[in-house]
């Protein structure tokens, strides 16, 4: 039997940011920082915290919706200064007993625009489950909803408020 998947396994959205490229890209290519936006992380440990993180970094995120804490381990997978930076989820747990998994990818690209940065971040779901699965787990941990749901509104939240923080 077949578990051929139809759910969304991708969702992005974008804002327009008032500075340039490479300073909007300086920040969000630092993990630390992605907690001062994003409505679940909480930053990240990070050998090389405090500018961006080259293709090959490892670093750890921590994570919380309403009670639930967990933690994953990312590699960074671009890193390209002003235009794109990407990063694949690959591990996840609680505490230090990260299982292996393939989660997500998330990818944030930078555009020179009118008045500042076009910034788009798009969610990939790189689980390798049946639409069936998915759904089940999906509305436990969300609350009722499926992840391309959850993820849009999480990314709609992330971007204003780091167009909120970054405008000059």
């Amino acid at each position: 039997m077949s578990q051929r998947n139809e759910r969304p396994m991708q969702v992005s959205d974008d804002v327009i940011v008032a500075a340039e490229p490479e300073v909007v890209f300086a920040e969000v290519a630092d993990p630390s920082q992605m907690g001062r936006w994003s409505p679940e992380n909480r930053g990240a440990t990070i050998a090389t915290a405090g500018g961006p993180a080259p293709v090959g970094t490892v670093f750890v995120g921590q994570n919380k919706r309403g009670r639930a804490r967990w933690s994953t381990q990312c590699v960074v997978t671009a890193s390209e200064p002003g235009r794109r930076f990407t990063f694949d989820v690959r591990r996840i747990g609680v505490g230090r007993f990260l299982v292996p998994a393939a989660i997500a990818s998330w990818e944030y690209t930078f555009e020179p625009v009118e008045g500042g940065t076009r910034v788009t971040e798009t969610w990939r779901d790189n689980r390798h489950w049946s639409d069936a699965r998915a759904a089940r787990f999906d509305r436990i941990v969300t609350g009722g909803r499926l992840f391309h749901e959850f993820q849009a509104r999480n990314i709609r939240r992330t971007l204003d408020r780091l167009a909120a923080d970054l405008e000059v």
